[in-house]
């Protein structure tokens, strides 16, 4: 498993100095990929509100905000960028059910095991992945959500990151995580005349082979979509 250079470029998405710099440089606020309105169906259906959810690579994005507005209780947020959460905490000091901390998603060892409902990963494996060691980075990413997940609880990616280079690196045997597959079009995306899509829902999984891969006669209509893995921690007992 390589670096994923797919949607890369010179930058290093893995480095704090990357990020930091960037925040202060912009500031304001920005969602990466898709923002809350078109992941409330998938967030609704796969995390109750009253789910306690770690939201990683956080940045300045709006989402959690916009989660606690409908009814979300409790979502910590955590980024590597100093500049990022300083920022945040001052923007939502007055929303207690906001928290931000300064964190390493490969190391999060401030949470003890089995300590969330569910993480929600909008663009940060993907940054990590065009990073330096990024099959590494990946594998202590991912060691980590799953340490950190509670029995039956959910990871959810949302990446460019198709099952070929996505899969190697989630359904390694040591997660036991059972992984639903969806698609989601990029936000103003026209879909062409005569579509048969149109007719489905979005929450209709893509039907994985066994190998892990989309069906030889899937067909992707918006080549800038978006995958959302959904990987549920198994319990014990339900293996």
């Amino acid at each position: 498993m390589y670096r994923d250079v797919s949607s890369c470029n010179t930058y290093d998405y893995g480095d704090a100095v990357y990020w930091d710099a960037r925040y202060i440089q912009e500031g304001g606020s920005f969602d990466w990929y898709q923002r809350y309105s078109d992941l409330k169906p998938f967030l609704r259906h796969y995390f109750p509100l009253s789910s306690t959810i770690l939201m990683v690579g956080c940045g300045n994005a709006v989402i959690s905000e916009d989660m606690v507005k409908d009814g979300y209780e409790e979502i910590v947020n955590i980024d590597i960028s100093s500049v990022a959460i300083d920022m945040m905490r001052r923007k939502y000091e007055y929303i207690p059910q906001l928290k931000y901390m300064q964190m390493d998603v490969r190391d999060m060892s401030f949470f003890p095991d089995e300590s969330f409902d569910g993480v929600i990963d909008k663009g940060t494996l993907d940054s990590l992945m065009c990073g330096t060691d990024a099959p590494i980075s990946a594998s202590q990413m991912l060691a980590e959500v799953c340490r950190i997940l509670k029995p039956g609880g959910t990871y959810m990616m949302i990446t460019y990151g198709d099952p070929t280079v996505r899969m190697p690196h989630l359904s390694k045997p040591v997660y036991n995580w059972k992984i639903t597959l969806y698609n989601i079009p990029r936000p103003g995306f026209n879909k062409p005349e005569g579509s048969t899509s149109s007719k489905k829902s979005l929450l209709e999984p893509i039907p994985l082979t066994e190998a892990g891969l989309l069906p030889a006669d899937w067909v992707l209509e918006d080549p800038d979509s978006h995958f959302i893995y959904v990987c549920r921690k198994v319990k014990d007992a339900d293996v």
